[in-house]
């Protein structure tokens, strides 16, 4: 338990501690090292809870260990879906306010992508592109699957 004017030190999580997210930001990782090469890899970052009887707070961070937004939902683990959901949503977070820049990028569109579950019901890369002008969104890649630099 930490006093208000004491703030909590950050840890680096290791490896196999939250084995779904860690799946999860394999996968986010190889769309980092496809898209943003010059990146080291993003990583789990904890905080100690503020009170007793409530989990840690863990955060999808920068190599670095910086990171921005809210820290990842616990119940987030409950599924492989979910977990990439809310790694996918915090990573895009962190790498858009600490790089102020939108990742990932359609290609065809130069827009920020998000991840929505597709037609096959997997998680995917979607652009709004056409949508500006009274077209249609498209997917355009799974998660973990983006193929080319700059998308």
């Amino acid at each position: 338990m930490c006093a208000f004017f004491d703030p909590p030190e950050p840890r680096r999580v290791s490896p196999g501690e939250y084995p779904v997210w860690d799946q999860a930001l394999a996968l986010l990782n190889r769309d980092l090292a496809v898209t943003l090469p010059r990146l080291e890899p993003l990583r789990l970052q904890a905080l100690p809870p503020y009170d007793e009887g409530e989990s840690e707070y863990v955060y999808v961070a920068l190599a670095n260990g910086e990171w921005h937004g809210s820290h990842l939902d616990p119940h987030a683990q409950d599924s492989p879906a979910s977990a990439l959901a809310s790694v996918a949503d915090a990573a895009q977070e962190t790498v858009t306010e600490r790089l102020w820049q939108a990742w990932p990028l359609c290609p065809e569109h130069g827009l920020g992508m998000h991840v929505r579950e597709d037609a096959e019901e997997r998680l995917s890369w979607w652009c709004a592109g056409e949508r500006l002008r009274h077209g249609t969104a498209h997917v355009h890649a799974a998660v973990g699957a983006l193929d080319a630099p700059g998308t």
